[in-house]
């Protein structure tokens, strides 16, 4: 679907104010792979998303640091149960903090399929999936671009297992999946390659 063509939704502005401490959600930070069966907010799904790659200053700063401000990673947002959002895939643009609609329906039978019928993605609410275009910095960096794609992935992810602790959200990382598989349930854009998901639901 076109992305001129394709549903936008404007996301609540995310806060930057909390009431659990960096202290506090560092030291209850868990992998999460259980979750229950109730839907998030459309405010939650926002935050999380700002977490992982959201703006935070004039400059084009992110929440996430990323090697020579190149930004190789695209996140996108796989919903089943989200208050406010059919379900289906989502790209999240971080300077407007929107998501536009990718592909519809819930995809996470396929998604657990791809990645070894996993029970954390088959019941989980949405699924932050991480994708990355390499071409974006290895044009600076060549190979070794490769490796600060992959480190910048997991400074974001941390932001998000922080952000879900903070929110009363479980989440796990899964990195096993195929490929190829996952790049076109996910109508992964030409020149992404998929580099993990977050299952993420209600604890």
């Amino acid at each position: 679907m076109p992305e001129s063509q394709a549903v936008t939704v404007r996301l609540p502005a995310p806060r930057t104010k909390g009431t659990l401490s960096i202290e506090e959600a560092i030291a209850a930070r868990r992998s999460q792979r259980a979750y229950r069966s109730d839907p998030l907010t459309l405010a939650e799904a926002a935050q999380l998303l700002w977490s992982a790659q959201g703006i935070t200053g004039p400059e084009r700063q992110r929440t996430a640091p990323s090697a020579g401000a190149l930004f190789p990673l695209e996140l996108y947002l796989c919903v089943s149960r989200v208050e406010g959002l059919e379900p289906g895939t989502y790209r999240y643009h971080p300077r407007p903090h929107e998501l536009v609609l990718v592909s519809p329906g819930d995809k996470r039978r396929e998604l657990a399929a791809a990645a070894l019928d996993q029970d954390c993605i088959r019941f989980s609410s949405c699924i932050l999936l991480f994708a990355a275009v390499p071409e974006r910095i290895t044009v600076k960096y060549g190979q070794r671009g490769l490796r600060y794609i992959h480190m910048e992935a997991g400074h974001a992810a941390e932001n998000v297992y922080l952000q879900a602790t903070a929110l009363g959200l479980g989440t796990v990382v899964v990195g096993a999946f195929d490929d190829a598989q996952l790049a076109r349930i996910a109508h992964l854009a030409a020149g992404e390659e998929a580099v993990y998901m977050m299952p993420v639901g209600k604890r």
